[in-house]
Order: C-alpha cells, then structure tokens, then sequence
C-alpha cells in the first residue's frame, strides 16, 4: 500500500505538469498570435515525447526496477519546467515542451512497478488506482488559473511552481517508495524484442482501444479549456473549472473501471465504454444549427444548440466512460502477459499517447478548415465507430471465450 500510495501520488504530479499547456497554452496563444493549429500542435508536443519515451522506459522498469526509474525521470523535468517561466519565442515553447513531456512516460514506469506488488486478482484495481493520478488534468485546470490571477496575469509562476513541485514530489517518492529485486524480469527483452510484440493481434487490439480511451482523454483535456472559451465566451476560470468536469472523473474513477474490469472482464467492460463514448460523441458532434421551416402562417425559425449545462453533462458522461475505459485496456494486458506488462504496457501506452498528440493538432486544423468547433467530436466519434466495428470482428469468432473470465469471476 505505501509503493501504491506513492505512486499515485507521484503519476499525478507527473500528470499535472504533463498537462501544464492545457492551461498555460491559452496566455501564450494570445501573447504569440498562435493560429488554432499551432495552438494544438503546442499543447500536444510534451504529449509526443511522453509517449515515445514509454517503450524504453517499460523495458528499463522490467529490467532495473520502477522505483529507481521513475525517480530518475521525475529528476529529469524539473529543469525544463523550470526553464519555461523563461521563454520567449515558439519553437521554444516546442523544444522545452518535448522534455517536460518526459512526465508523461511515468505512467509505463508505474504500472508494472505497482502491479508486481499485488496478486492477480487485485491487479485491475491496483492499476486503476494508480491511474487514478490521470486526475492530476483537471488539478492543472484548478490551480493554474488561480496561480495566474493571484500573479496579476503575469502565467510565468506556473511553470516554476511546478518545478518546485515536481522536485519535493520526486524526494518523497523515494523516501516512502520500496523496490523488490525479484520483480525484476530476468533477460528483460530488447528493444527489437518488444517491439516485434506489434505482431501479435492482442497487442494491436489493446493498441487501438488505448489510442481511442486514452488518447482521446488527453486530447480533450488540453483542448476543453479552449472550447469554452471560444464556443461560450467564458472567463479562463470559469472555462478551466467546467473543462475539470471532464478531466476529474476521467482521472479519479479509473479505479472504478480496474475493480469493475476485475469483476465483469476486460472484454465486456471495454465493449460497453466502446458503446456509451459512441453516444456521447454523437451528439457533441451536432454543431449550433438554424433551420428554417415554412409553414401555414410563413417561415418558422428553430435553432439547435447544446447549452453549456447539457455540454459540461456529456462531458462527464465521456470522462466517466474514458476512464473505466483506460483501466479495462490494461486488465487485458495484466491477463493475458503477466510476465512482460511493462513491455505491453508501453507499447500500448505509446499507442495511447500518439493518439493524445495528432488529435490535438488534427482538432486545430479542422477547426482552422471548417470554422466548426464540433467538428473535434465529429472525428473523435469517426474514431470510436472504427474501434466498434474492429472490436465486434476481431471478437466474433472467440466473444464466449473472452467473456468467459468474466463468468468466472462473477
């Protein structure tokens, strides 16, 4: 409990600077005359590095232990975070944003580490307790305005705030952490080796379902303060705080979604996420709509818009799913590869965390194209209709089979 204790701790801390742009990108949108694409293209680079730096950091945490390592990386971001408060020009913003995602890549060091200490049985909600620290996005949507206004406007006291953060996070995981040497994978595989794991079909599945709960979580999260500043005309406050409504649940209730994983089975539990995200998305895509009717007594006029209250609704709904979502993915890999979770596990989460940086951008650049801000939730939900129809075959012939765990653990 104290290894999970910490590391909760710690991924959220780590989760929070990840998401440091999602607040902070917006000041500096306006102070650089950033297009819609640029801005999304900032806020999704620390995205990129954190989720290229999973793959080897699941092979080191397999082969010399996860509590040296994310030490180390936590170590790693606090002078890059530091250094923001500090630039001035974009590519910048850009290159320094590429090491502090170095934060993200704590999430592959975690999973394995935590889920070593625990049986089989419990290793669902373990995880999904340590996912919980996805929670550490909507902690960024409380703090960084408030820090901004007591600072007069001045958004430079984020990021060394943060750093300071992340130093006295980094010192207290390793006084209260533990390491076990025979959770150690002996002959831990290669580089290669993990990365011929592409191969196998399972790993693929969990790949694009992963790309889709998680990927599109952190898309939202860094995008949502920004719709509804442009979509409701809302104060940076007001629109952090109803962003939090998406990215707190998606975050705290992961371990929900490990312990319901446990319960019922990973297949069943990622199927109906599959199903309710589907819904959600389909009605966020409808954009303000006019229409005109003619009737009896001449035209009649009729406009279609979601009001912020019914928005903010479905968007807890979303975050509520997403995160049930992300814990079910990784119940599959915790079942099916016991012996090389951080491998998967990085794989897959390397899966994740692209889709969390290109859809950031393609969001921007539609929004630029189109001048629909909906036009976010239309491709997100052209992305879970693949994952639906790719889910129902690739479990048509072996679905009894893959439900089965779940009837056993009823």
């Amino acid at each position: 409990m104290r290894v999970l204790v910490s590391s909760t701790f710690s991924f959220t801390i780590c989760f929070a600077v990840w998401m440091i742009f999602a607040v902070l990108g917006i000041p500096i949108k306006t102070q650089l005359g950033l297009s819609e694409t640029e801005f999304g293209l900032l806020a999704a680079t620390p995205v990129l590095s954190g989720s290229l730096i999973r793959v080897p950091l699941g092979i080191w945490t397999d082969r010399y232990g996860g509590r040296i390592v994310f030490f180390l990386l936590m170590m790693a971001t606090v002078v890059p975070v530091w250094l923001l408060a500090y630039a001035t020009e974009y590519w910048q913003f850009l290159v320094l944003g590429l090491f502090v995602g170095l934060a993200g890549g704590s999430f592959s060091v975690g999973t394995p580490y935590v889920a070593r200490w625990f049986v089989r049985d419990r290793q669902g909600l373990a995880m999904g307790v340590f996912g919980a620290g996805n929670s550490g996005s909507a902690i960024t949507k409380f703090v960084a305005p408030v820090l901004i206004a007591a600072a007069g406007g001045a958004w430079v006291i984020v990021p060394k705030v943060y750093a300071v953060s992340m130093l006295i996070t980094a010192i207290l995981f390793w006084v209260f952490s533990a390491s076990d040497p025979s959770h150690k994978v002996k002959g831990s595989v290669s580089m290669s080796q993990q990365m011929a794991m592409l191969k196998d079909p399972r790993v693929l599945r969990y790949c694009q379902y992963y790309s889709v709960v998680f990927g599109g979580y952190v898309a939202l999260a860094l995008w949502m303060t920004q719709y509804y500043i442009g979509e409701y005309g809302f104060s940076l406050e007001l629109a952090a705080l109803l962003a939090a409504c998406f990215s707190l649940p998606g975050g705290v209730l992961r371990a929900l979604g490990g312990w319901i994983s446990d319960r019922y089975g990973a297949y069943h539990t990622t199927w109906w996420v599959m199903w309710v995200c589907w819904v959600a998305f389909f009605l966020l895509s409808y954009p303000e709509t006019r229409l005109t009717i003619m009737g009896t007594d001449g035209p009649m006029d009729f406009t279609v818009r979601l009001g912020p209250l019914f928005f903010t609704f479905l968007l807890f709904v979303v975050g509520i799913a997403t995160a049930i979502g992300k814990a079910s993915v990784f119940k599959f890999i915790s079942d099916e590869f016991p012996q090389n979770i951080g491998a998967v596990s990085g794989i897959v989460g390397l899966a994740g965390g692209l889709g969390g940086f290109i859809l950031p951008i393609l969001f921007g650049a539609l929004l630029d194209l189109t001048g629909v801000r909906s036009s976010a939730f239309m491709l997100l939900y052209g992305t879970v209709c693949v994952s639906l129809i790719s889910m129902h075959y690739s479990f048509k012939r072996n679905g009894l089979k893959a439900a089965a765990p779940a009837a056993v653990s009823v």
